[in-house]
């Protein structure tokens, strides 16, 4: 059997040898690490390489996502189903060894990472989770959720404020099976830290409320203890700081940044194997390393097991167990499209006049007894995006629930609602104000980039918005989210397609929804059934006129207005068809036919948005006439500013006028 040290050297050989062979990649995190990983993969991470998706698995994430030959190292030394030749086509095209770690390329990627800050922010995702999990469905002598988070991290990780957002709430919540090392080599790409990283990161996590221990993270037995006595406290997250060498065993470059963000050349690779005594080509494993690292079989077991425990709990507890079966599945509930049916059926029977912010507080309220899956929340903001409702029950601390209140921290939100998501069993969505969207862009890309459904609520949605003023009136954030590759936006123009909006955000399962909801109250706009259906395909024509020589075009709040315009328009003898387009993206997303019939070829078109107008020429042309604003707004009330920035029938009128 090799020793801990020729085990750790295989990843170190793997990660040197890929970097190289691609002369492109990060060696120095995974040569660092490897004694860390060592340790926990071999004799703590609970896992099974030919059941990558087990539900009661530990999860792994490498925040410090630059260093992915770590982990796909570790998942073919293991035993996943990653051959040798993905390791030796690292970041090449179609790879399933990316340049990051990609969730959906390789089995055992629990996430994407790469943008720094943001795994750690996942793995509180992930952990907060499996609490929530094992306090609904857990009973006494049942633990059938019951693992642990491990993250690895470096001082990339800890300068990004998003790690501040995420860790402080990890301490508030008591995350106990949340273990986070630190790969502390004193290193960024730019040189030794010391010049702009000082924080003392020990007293910083101690101030989160998490347990710290400090250890030399090449010393296997003194990881071990460490892992060891993290996983012995429940109440408390655990950082465990681990002093490496960046470059671990390169004779030249260790310790140094030239081994951070590039391959350590042909000689230095030479001189490394001899250093490490390490005789074997790139990419050749001797069967006693690979033997030292298979997981197959205690994997296998240790399931089995799981499986055995999951029986006996579906004979005590047969409902809870089949509930549990579902979400971790992720299916809908057996009556899920009677209560959808039913919910935009009672909007529109309603006829209620409501801010569109409203209408989805009801819609939330509507489905949470339907969905326990359900996960509400707010970045401080549960009165104004009104994410909440009487059936869920707040986390307060460490007490568990189905609704959080974040705190100031979108940014954070949203990536721990992304590590939610993947966790499984859970519907997480966040709100804050749309403006705000732009600290959080990022955890949103990364969710339509992993085609992850999660749910974002972002309220005050234009310069309708009012006395906040230009700070805080989105003009431009519904354009640069719809820019969002996989990201589908909806923008809806009452209540009835509010209701529609939540109901496809909840179905949609390969990718995010954003939901850009109004302050300001909507008139209700009564439909036929067949308009109601068509919601669901992005745009419809919610007002025809027969022989129109113009189409209006609008969403959310100027529905209303294209419709009064409209009537303004057939008094001057100017016939127009309003089409409302709740989703572009969905629409675009329909046959030529479908499209066709509802903006017809050779009819000029006007689109009408409270927001910036190039978005709306792929579908006016240049010919055709956008009512928006491409400056920012002004401070006063929301019909003042909407007033003087020319949302009006007359000046809707003379945009018609000028186009034809």
């Amino acid at each position: 059997m090799s020793s801990r040290r020729n085990l750790a050297n295989a990843i170190r050989a793997l990660s040197m040898d890929a970097v190289q062979k691609a002369k492109s990649g990060h060696p120095g995190a995974p040569m660092g690490m490897a004694d860390i990983a060592e340790v926990l993969w071999n004799d703590h991470m609970k896992h099974n390489p030919t059941s990558p998706t087990w539900v009661d698995r530990d999860r792994f994430v490498l925040s410090n996502g630059h260093g992915s030959m770590l982990i796909y190292s570790l998942l073919h030394l293991t035993g996943y189903d990653l051959a040798m030749e993905q390791l030796a086509s690292f970041r090449q095209l179609h790879s399933q060894c990316a340049g990051h770690p990609e969730y959906g390329y390789a089995p055992g990627i629990e996430t994407t990472t790469g943008p720094l800050g943001q795994g750690i922010s996942n793995g509180v995702g992930f952990a907060l989770a499996e609490k929530l999990m094992a306090d609904q469905f857990n009973k006494p002598g049942h633990n059938i959720v019951d693992h642990n988070t491990y993250v690895f991290l470096g001082d990339g990780c800890l300068m990004e404020g998003i790690s501040h957002e995420a860790c402080s709430l990890a301490g508030t919540w008591g995350l106990g099976n949340l273990i986070a090392f630190w790969d502390d080599n004193n290193i960024s790409i730019d040189g030794h830290i010391d010049g702009w990283y000082t924080d003392d990161t020990v007293k910083r996590f101690k101030a989160y409320g998490w347990h710290v221990l400090s250890v030399d993270g090449h010393d296997p037995d003194a990881i071990n203890v460490a892992i060891e006595t993290a996983k012995k406290i429940k109440d408390q997250p655990s950082m465990i700081c681990c002093k490496t060498i960046i470059g671990f065993g390169s004779p030249n470059k260790s310790g140094s940044h030239d081994c951070h963000g590039a391959a350590l050349g042909d000689e230095e690779v030479a001189l490394t194997r001899a250093e490490l005594n390490w005789p074997h080509a790139p990419f050749v494993i001797p069967d006693e390393v690979y033997a030292g690292w298979d997981a197959k079989a205690k994997g296998a077991r240790v399931e089995k097991e799981w499986n055995t425990r999951f029986d006996a709990y579906a004979k005590e507890y047969p409902e809870l167990a089949a509930e549990f079966k579902r979400r971790m599945a992720g299916e809908l509930p057996a009556n899920w499209s009677e209560v959808a049916a039913a919910l935009v059926a009672d909007t529109n029977s309603a006829g209620a006049n409501l801010a569109s912010r409203q209408a989805s507080q009801k819609c939330i309220a509507g489905l949470a007894p339907t969905l326990p899956e359900f996960l509400g929340g707010s970045a401080d903001l549960t009165g104004s995006n009104l994410t909440s409702c009487a059936d869920f029950k707040h986390v307060s601390g460490k007490e568990m629930g189905n609704y959080i209140s974040y705190g100031v921290r979108e940014f954070g939100m949203y990536a721990i609602i992304n590590g939610m998501t993947l966790h499984g069993g859970l519907i997480p969505f966040g709100g804050t104000f749309h403006m705000f969207s732009d600290y959080a862009k990022s955890a949103l890309r990364m969710a339509a980039l992993m085609k992850i459904r999660t749910i974002s609520v972002l309220t005050h949605d234009s310069i309708g918005q009012g006395e906040d003023g230009p700070t805080h009136q989105p003009v431009e954030n519904t354009s640069a989210m719809r820019l969002i590759p996989n990201m589908t936006v909806w923008r809806p123009a009452d209540s009835t397609e509010t209701a529609v909006a939540w109901t496809k955000a909840i179905e949609r399962m390969d990718g995010p929804t954003a939901l850009i909801l109004s302050r300001q109250g909507l008139p209700f706009i009564a439909r036929t059934d067949e308009q109601i259906a068509a919601i669901s395909k992005g745009a419809y024509v919610i007002s025809e006129a027969d022989g129109a020589t113009v189409t209006l075009i609008a969403t959310g709040s100027e529905v209303n207005l294209a419709i009064k315009s409209q009537a303004e328009l057939a008094n001057q003898g100017i016939k127009a068809r309003v089409v409302s387009m709740p989703s572009t993206q969905v629409f675009d997303a329909q046959d030529q036919a479908y499209k066709d019939s509802i903006l017809t070829p050779g009819v000029k078109r006007v689109a009408i948005e409270a927001g910036v107008t190039d978005y709306w020429r792929k579908y006016v042309g240049l010919e055709g006439g956008v009512v928006g604003i491409d400056t920012f707004g002004e401070s006063a009330p929301g019909g003042v500013v909407l007033e003087h920035f020319g949302f009006t029938v007359k000046n809707v009128v003379n945009i018609v006028k000028g186009v034809l």
